[in-house]
C-alpha cells in the first residue's frame, strides 16, 4: 500500500506570535518536521496544505500576510504538491482526492493543526473517500476551547478528538511509530 504524509496547516499564524498561536504548536511542529524528514528520505510521497481565509472578516490566515505562510518546519520542497483549501477538509473544493489516486496513495498519515478542526474534518474525509488514516497525534495541536460557559483545556481537546477519530476513522499513533 502506497502511503503519503498530509501536513495540513502548519502556518505562522498558529505559533508564537501569530493571530492565533496553539497550544503546543512549537513541539507539533517539530514532529511533523521529523515525519517530514523520514517521508523524503523513504522517498514517499508528501502533500502540503495551506488554509486560505477569504471570509469576510476573517482573522487568521489572510492571504497575503506572513501569517498565512507556511511555517519553515514544514515548507515544501519544490516536488511537492501544495494544496490550497479555504475550508476546513482539505479534500473540500480542491483537488487533493484526484492527486492522490493518480499517485496510487491508499493511505495517508496526517498530522498539523488544528486538531479539533482541519485535522479532525480532514480525516473524517479521507475515510469517507476510503483512505486507510493514521493520525499522528504528537504531531498535531489544538487550542483551549469553551462550550456552555466551561473551559476545556487544550489538552482535554486533544485527548477527546484523538479518542474520537480513533475509532473507525484512523489509527492514532505517535508519530516515532509511524513506518514509512
Amino acid at each position: 500500500m502506497t502511503n503519503a504524509l498530509l501536513i495540513v496547516d502548519v502556518q505562522n499564524d498558529y505559533f508564537e506570535g501569530g493571530a492565533l498561536p496553539l497550544v503546543g504548536m512549537d513541539a507539533a511542529a517539530s514532529r511533523v518536521s521529523n515525519l517530514l524528514d523520514r517521508f523524503r528520505a523513504a522517498g514517499a510521497p508528501v502533500y502540503h496544505v495551506q488554509h486560505l481565509s477569504t471570509r469576510p472578516g476573517a482573522t487568521f490566515f489572510v492571504p497575503g500576510t506572513e501569517g498565512c505562510e507556511i511555517h519553515p518546519a514544514a515548507a515544501p520542497q519544490a516536488d511537492e504538491p501544495l494544496v490550497r483549501k479555504n475550508f476546513p477538509s482539505a479534500f473540500r473544493d480542491t483537488d487533493l482526492d484526484e492527486q492522490l489516486r493518480d499517485a496510487g496513495v491508499e493511505g495517508l498519515v496526517i498530522c498539523g493543526a488544528m486538531t479539533h478542526m482541519c485535522i479532525d474534518t480532514t480525516t473524517r474525509a479521507a475515510f469517507d473517500l476510503g483512505y486507510a488514516c493514521t493520525v499522528a497525534a504528537d504531531a498535531c495541536a489544538t487550542r483551549d476551547l469553551e462550550f456552555g460557559g466551561r473551559k476545556v483545556s487544550a489538552a482535554d481537546v486533544q485527548s477527546a478528538f484523538m479518542a474520537a477519530l480513533s475509532v473507525p476513522f484512523a489509527s492514532v499513533r505517535g508519530g516515532d511509530e509511524i513506518e514509512v
